[in-house]
């Protein structure tokens, strides 16, 4: 298995890239493969699909869009196909509140997703998608928790955690996050 690649793009196609590695052209797919250029230096995290007729790489610019990805594919009925799309552009935060609140309109829109996949989706995944906090700033993750066990959504955590000041104390920060959350 393996959990990152790091070389020169040489191909970029609709649906994929080749990334050169010591002389080796990995194919891999990725979600938007135009945001990437021929001889760019790249490290691409990989999930490698092995199946009796096939061996695919998929490819993501960062941990956080490969967590999102394996958590995506581990819903019935969803596969490494119709899961790759819906990472490409800024639609991680939109899939992120669509299935904290149930929004099936919104998985829709995907290809191939329909009314079953996209039910699938939310039953499986929702109150399982962690926030992308820093886990640097232990101050955020105190919050984050604080607020989570008050009963506030994830959804509406993360909107407001960039105008918490994290100098102020803890306590500071729960009251000014209330407020917010409040408005």
């Amino acid at each position: 298995m393996y959990s990152y690649i790091k070389g020169v793009v040489t191909i970029v196609e609709a649906s994929h890239v080749v990334v050169e590695n010591n002389g080796i052209g990995y194919l891999i797919y990725v979600s938007n493969p135009y945001s990437y250029k021929i001889n760019e230096e790249v490290l691409i995290y990989i999930y490698q699909q092995v199946r009796e007729d096939e061996n695919t790489l998929y490819g993501f610019k960062n941990k956080e869009d490969k967590d999102l990805f394996l958590k995506l594919i581990s819903v019935k009925g969803l596969g490494p196909k119709m899961a790759l799309p819906m990472l490409s552009g800024d639609n991680k935060d939109g899939i992120h509140d669509a299935i904290e609140t149930g929004n099936i309109n919104y998985l829709k829109k995907f290809p191939k997703i329909g009314d079953k996949v996209a039910r699938q989706i939310i039953l499986d995944l929702k109150g399982k998608l962690e926030l992308d906090v820093k886990e640097d700033n232990k101050n955020l993750t105190e919050l984050t928790e604080t607020l989570k066990s008050l009963g506030y959504k994830p959804c509406d955590i993360k909107r407001i955690l960039p105008s918490i000041d994290t100098a102020i104390s803890l306590e500071q920060q729960v009251k000014e996050a209330l407020k917010m959350l409040l408005k």
